[in-house]
């Protein structure tokens, strides 16, 4: 399983920027439609929520962590 993981974050560190935030975006829009179906009682796997939120939460430390690179390095070398 962790291999499976460390998969999906180096094809998530292969994206640029802007698909990083595309990406972080539908990810977002995703949850909240997860959110809308668990109210109206349609969603019919409850453990696409977390999965969901674990996915928001990797895209974000990847753009974090890029964020921290790009503040040690000013002149844009990584």
């Amino acid at each position: 399983m962790a291999k499976k993981i460390k998969t999906k974050t180096d094809d998530i560190r292969k994206l640029s920027d802007a698909d990083l935030q595309k990406q972080i975006d539908e990810s977002y829009r995703g949850l909240f439609a997860l959110s809308l179906k668990r109210e109206t009682l349609q969603l019919q796997n409850h453990r696409e929520i977390p999965r969901m939120r674990r996915n928001v939460a990797r895209l974000k430390t990847i753009q974090r962590q890029r964020e921290l690179i790009a503040q040690a390095n000013p002149g844009g070398t990584s």
